[in-house]
């Protein structure tokens, strides 16, 4: 079969679905799990309701480091496996683990000692909410280990394009904790404590199913720190990108803050439903991932540039989609989450620029993908720096000075996405991304 041939069928529609719908599914459980732990728990009462979103929010930081380590190594274990070395690509697999181990590992020590007073800072203070989210923090922490071994086994089943077995990886350990959960909370009466059990032994489960199919690959299993170093400067990058987008969005609910709590509410209806959108793209950008960093790693630079371009239409496509939908539930889904007319009326500003801006998103955050996969990691960050620092931070407290109110957050948003639009679109044209070769 020829290499055109053989780019055509993988770039297609179906091989393209095969891969993103499944990391859909791994990408959603997470965030479910998590709205049927918030449920159980609220039903206790107000205070370890706060203790959860106190605790909750170190270890969602905790699966974003994840997220960072699994998508370093999707690309690099890519490569590998479009050169036809399957073991070296399993290999990069073991290396992302043992550093995935180690962080988790620290992150569960150093929570043993530190959880309360980082509870106390994020609580604002003592008192009880502190004290009932250390509890919560210090033990599942030890979560973490299990967490981010997961995270890790992702990236190199989907360097490989396995994207089934994380499926079951991941949603059998979240199923068995949603139904651990309840259970543990209410009959075993163990309260907000038998939250953080069901949260680790989900984790950890999870991180022994992906440790398990490493076993299975029959590599060898030692640490080799020379690679560890290269998948940390990887890291290293996608981190800062992260960190960039962390302020930007923390900066633009400030600034809806400051113009009043109905803004602010309209805010996070839209920026939620945002992040949703983002969610089910990404999954787009994880099948990116995979197949040009194995059509590059094949030594085949024409056939990843036809990938990037069928992949960045889809992307488009799907942004139009989620547009016309958004557009469509315009009086309708503000609604679902407030019944205050001033929050409704406030959603409305930004609506415009977030149904605008969904087509533009879909090619961006396909794009994206696409030089993850390549390894153009260190023009991403620089992307997402100079984006955030020259175009959305910017434009967010020039709103605040001209008091443009929310429509204005949301066109320092837009601005955002349209830089980084630009710039994809011009690096995907000179072609510098697309080196060829195992290993970049």
């Amino acid at each position: 079969m020829s290499q055109t041939a053989t780019t055509d069928r993988a770039a297609s529609p179906r091989r393209i679905a095969s891969l993103a719908l499944p990391a859909l599914v791994v990408l959603a459980a997470e965030p479910l799990y998590v709205l049927v732990d918030t449920a159980v728990v609220g039903h206790l009462g107000r205070v370890p309701l706060a203790a959860l979103a106190v605790g909750g929010t170190v270890m969602t930081l905790t699966a974003w480091v994840g997220t960072v380590v699994a998508y370093g190594t999707t690309g690099r274990a890519a490569r590998r496996f479009g050169a036809g070395d399957r073991a070296a690509a399993v290999a990069e697999g073991v290396q992302s683990s043992w550093l995935a181990f180690g962080v988790g590992l620290l992150i569960a020590i150093g929570m043993q000692f530190g959880g309360a007073a980082l509870a106390r800072t994020l609580a604002g203070g003592g008192g009880d909410v502190a004290d009932a989210a250390a509890h919560w923090l210090r033990l599942a922490a030890l979560g973490a280990p299990g967490l981010l071994l997961a995270a890790a086994g992702n990236g190199w089943l989907r360097g490989v394009q396995d994207t089934r077995r994380p499926l079951y990886f991941v949603l059998g350990p979240n199923l068995l904790s949603a139904l651990l959960c309840p259970l543990l909370v209410y009959p075993a009466k163990l309260g907000l404590i038998g939250s953080a059990v069901a949260n680790v032994v989900a984790q950890t489960l999870c991180g022994a199913l992906f440790a398990a199919a490493l076993v299975a690959e029959r590599v060898s299993l030692r640490p080799r720190p020379r690679v560890i170093r290269q998948q940390l400067v990887l890291s290293r990058d996608l981190l800062i990108r992260g960190i960039a987008f962390q302020a930007s969005f923390l900066s633009a609910t400030a600034v809806a803050a400051r113009f009043g709590a109905a803004a602010v509410g309209a805010h996070q209806i839209a920026l939620q439903l945002w992040f949703f959108t983002a969610l089910v793209l990404d999954a787009l950008a994880i099948a990116a991932q995979s197949l040009v960093g194995a059509a590059l790693g094949a030594g085949d630079d024409a056939g990843a540039r036809a990938l990037a371009r069928r992949i960045g239409l889809l992307g488009g496509v799907c942004g139009v989609g989620f547009a016309l939908l958004i557009a469509a539930g315009a009086g309708v889904v503000p609604s679902w989450f407030s019944s205050d007319p001033g929050v409704r009326e406030q959603a409305m500003t930004a609506w415009p620029w977030f149904v605008v801006m969904l087509p533009l998103a879909g090619v961006v955050f396909a794009l994206d993908g696409v030089l993850i996969g390549a390894g153009d990691v260190r023009y991403l960050r620089n992307l997402t720096i100079v984006a955030a620092l020259g175009g959305f931070l910017p434009a967010i407290w020039l709103a605040y000075a001209l008091d443009l109110g929310l429509g204005g957050i949301w066109a320092g948003l837009t601005l955002f996405v349209v830089i980084r639009l630009v710039a994809l679109l011009l690096r995907l044209r000179n072609g510098r991304w697309a080196v060829v070769g195992a290993v970049r």
